[in-house]
């Protein structure tokens, strides 16, 4: 047994290159031990079309729980990019008309407001909702890289018991359905709940509150911006930064079990660390901690994830149903398609039941109008352009028979779904890679646990959690904590992970630090 290292770090995605590059910049000696053949885990770019030189943020794509903090302590070579339009929706009613949300220009976000509703109020509500969270924000938002905080001393630094209460307590259905009398306005902040979450917007386990959470307390503004280069810019950072510090990366090194003493065996050796990192998720770690013999950590029995991803590449933007509305601006945002409030709820009990909806809810985000670096030069000269659609409401309980069928069954839906918006069908605009097939590529959860590790497709690894701590024994830790004492969580399954962040990977560093 290799005894070289003081810590083994299970997972090169970007939680455990974080961990890796903090523990390595401490002196310690670092192993980082990856499965796969390259870094990066979900957040990684990849030439995802034969013959076609576009470099995709496959799985992850956007960047907005990631601190400063984190980018200056490992002097990360990341450029990030603010969007100036926040979203662009259709009316669910009339996909002829629609609402820009355009943060760089006021006036005409509320005159838009004022056609959808017929009323002043209706902007002068959404910009006092969101002044409001923007205020739990920046409250909750620095305290995620210190130790665990009681709920009740965030919530008297807030200063608001109303949103508090409404955020963390009711149904979020309930906060929103008072807050906004109107259906779409009342869905564009729905779906912030929703990501990567299967929730009845008015169920009592508030999943979809702590998605909502998580959603807008980002740097304590909630922006969403895009990374140059790509998501996998961020890992090559990181990694760059890991092995800079001298920490050892490994890949091709699929773990097979860990011990409470720190003993990892993998692949081709065995070593052990004074600690061991997790980096992945808690129900992988415990399926190494059995083959080593140990109790597991607690976790939910079957995590499940809720999405269809789409990769698109197009020869030009789709033009729209709405004559009056600019492609470049309604794409440069997240554009909802379908995502009123109660097209959303229509959609969950569609799938609760096990049906994949008839017109799926869904988003989509165009990177390439923001950065054009990951697009080849031939192409980036051109009109094409990049699409990511991320489709909710897609449980990963609808693809456990039947894979291929239930596949093909949603995308045809979801693709309609987009084509209900448009103004001509978006197939028209898809390039065509080297083999003559669609520029397309989709994921469902059953093949997001396959190809990347993710258990049932959960791109959190398990339900989110409160960023703070929810019993007295918590506060003071880091949430990384297992009940093996060399054993940490540090990937997104950690509390206070979920999301592209770096936070669960610096927070199991300074755990074994001892900060």
């Amino acid at each position: 047994m290799n005894h070289d290292y003081d810590d083994v770090v299970i997972g090169a995605g970007h939680n455990g290159l974080t961990a890796a590059a903090y523990l390595a910049r401490a002196g310690r000696r670092v192993l980082v031990l990856e499965a796969a053949d390259h870094v990066g885990g979900a957040a990684v770019s990849a030439r995802a079309f034969p013959g076609v030189d576009a470099r995709l943020s496959r799985y992850s794509y956007l960047v907005s729980l990631l601190p400063r903090q984190v980018m200056t302590d490992l002097d990360l070579d990341l450029r990030l990019i603010r969007r100036r339009y926040s979203s662009f929706t259709p009316l669910p009613s009339d996909p002829r008309r629609s609402v820009l949300v355009d943060n760089g220009d006021p006036a005409a976000t509320a005159h838009a407001f004022e056609v959808l509703t017929g009323s002043l109020d209706a902007h002068r509500d959404w910009q006092r909702f969101y002044d409001r969270m923007a205020a739990l924000a920046r409250v909750v938002f620095p305290t995620v890289l210190e130790p665990l905080r009681a709920a009740d001393e965030l919530a008297e630094r807030v200063g608001d018991d109303e949103l508090w209460k409404g955020v963390t307590q009711r149904p979020l259905g309930e906060l929103l359905e008072a807050t906004f009398p109107d259906d779409t306005l009342r869905g564009i902040v729905a779906t912030d709940a929703l990501i990567g979450t299967f929730a009845d917007l008015r169920g009592d386990d508030l999943r979809q509150n702590v998605c909502f959470l998580y959603h807008l307390i980002g740097g304590g503004t909630g922006d969403w911006d895009v990374p140059v280069g790509g998501m996998g810019a961020l890992t090559t950072a990181l990694a760059g930064a890991a092995s800079a510090a001298g920490a050892d990366i490994r890949t091709d090194a699929r773990v097979l079990s860990v011990t409470p003493d720190g003993d990892v065996e993998w692949e081709g050796g065995s070593a052990r660390g004074a600690a061991v990192l997790a980096a992945c998720a808690p129900a992988v770690l415990n399926g190494l901690l059995a083959a080593g013999g140990a109790a597991p950590v607690p976790t939910e029995e079957a995590p499940e994830g809720a999405q269809l991803k789409v990769n698109m590449l197009l020869s030009r933007l789709p033009r729209l149903l709405d004559p009056d509305a600019d492609p470049a601006a309604a794409f440069a945002g997240t554009f909802h398609i379908n995502e009123g409030y109660q097209q959303l709820q229509d959609a969950y009990a569609a799938a609760a039941a096990g049906h994949v909806p008839q017109l799926p809810p869904c988003e989509i985000y165009c990177h390439s109008l923001s950065d054009r670096s990951i697009l080849g030069p031939e192409l980036a000269a051109s009109d094409a352009q990049t699409l990511t659609l991320f489709g909710l409401h897609m449980p990963e309980r609808l693809f456990r028979e039947d894979h291929d069928e239930m596949r093909d069954l949603a995308l045809s839906h979801t693709l309609e779904s987009l084509n209900s918006v448009l103004a001509e069908p978006i197939q028209d605009v898809l390039l065509r890679d080297a083999d003559g097939a669609y520029c397309l590529e989709a994921r469902t959860p059953v093949e997001l646990e396959r190809e990347v590790g993710l258990p049932g497709g959960n791109i959190f690894h398990r339900s989110l959690q409160w960023p703070w701590a929810e019993s007295a024994a918590d506060v003071g830790t880091w949430g990384v904590e297992t009940p093996h004492p060399k054993v940490f969580l540090a990937g997104a399954g950690a509390r206070r992970g979920g999301g592209v962040s770096g936070i669960p990977g610096h927070n199991a560093a300074q755990a074994v630090l001892g900060s």
